[in-house]
């Protein structure tokens, strides 16, 4: 499917559920937030993103003068809120060249393709949120997004330690493969370890799960398998081990799932 087609199919299926969602429903993968809460990020998220390219190629990042959005005092105006969010950011992306540059807060990813790429899978989880916050079933995801936010997981949020970090090997290895009918196959090799280091700014010291991509290896300690969808919500906290096919060590797939929850923090 299209990135942009995507991207606003999603955020209108997440409108659907927040408008069918109890009031007060809480979003079971983020403990306190509401279904409300959700629709105001999403389109706190999507404004400031349609801010951002819609800036001249190469600027930095927006400061003063982009004024934040502000909650309506009735929730009922949220569902427009969003979808007026959407349109603009749909707009801003619309006919762009993935290679012009703007700013992101990867290291490599100034360029309107990365925000597509990042903002196409926000709005993909988001809804899944919105859905089971509705109590409702989860409209399949297309498999296509599904392994891209996979590789989201491992390769960018997962393999991208900040410079002031330091990466050491320490519990194993662990393959997340995409096999399924119809699905095209896939394979990340992930070595577990540790990151520590300390924040330049903040001060905080670190010592976390994390995990780094490594060339395939013949026997990885744990392998998970199964069809893109199930992945990526399992590694994105939305889904459980159902569907999945885990061989090996237990601990090498407890330790790549907190490597993954820990690098979405």
């Amino acid at each position: 499917m299209d990135a942009l087609a995507s991207l606003a199919r999603d955020s209108a299926l997440l409108v659907a559920a927040v408008h069918a969602a109890p009031a007060g429903a809480e979003v079971p993968a983020c403990p306190g937030c509401t279904a409300g809460d959700l629709a105001f990020h999403v389109a706190s998220v999507q404004s400031f993103w349609a801010s951002v390219v819609g800036r001249e190629p190469g600027a930095g990042l927006p400061g003063g003068d982009v004024v934040p959005l502000e909650r309506p005092a009735d929730d009922g105006a949220l569902a427009a809120l969003v979808r007026d969010a959407t349109a603009w950011l749909v707009a801003a992306l619309a006919g762009r060249d993935p290679g012009e540059p703007c700013w992101y807060w990867h290291p490599e990813g100034h360029s309107v393709g990365w925000v597509t790429r990042r903002q196409q899978h926000e709005a993909l989880v988001h809804r899944v949120d919105a859905e089971q916050a509705a109590g409702q079933g989860v409209t399949p995801l297309d498999p296509g997004i599904a392994a891209d936010g996979v590789d989201e997981v491992l390769d960018v949020l997962l393999g991208g330690h900040p410079a002031w970090t330091t990466f050491t090997p320490a519990g194993g290895t662990a393959a997340v493969v995409v096999e399924a009918p119809g699905e095209t196959p896939h394979r990340w090799d992930v070595e577990l370890g540790r990151v520590r280091g300390t924040g330049p700014e903040s001060g905080r010291a670190y010592d976390v799960p994390g995990g780094r991509l490594a060339p395939p290896g013949d026997r990885p300690d744990a392998v998970v398998v199964g069809a893109a969808a199930d992945l990526d919500l399992w590694l994105w906290g939305r889904g459980g081990p159902e569907g999945l096919r885990v061989t090996g060590d237990p601990a090498a797939v407890e330790a790549l799932r907190a490597a993954a929850v820990d690098a979405m923090q």
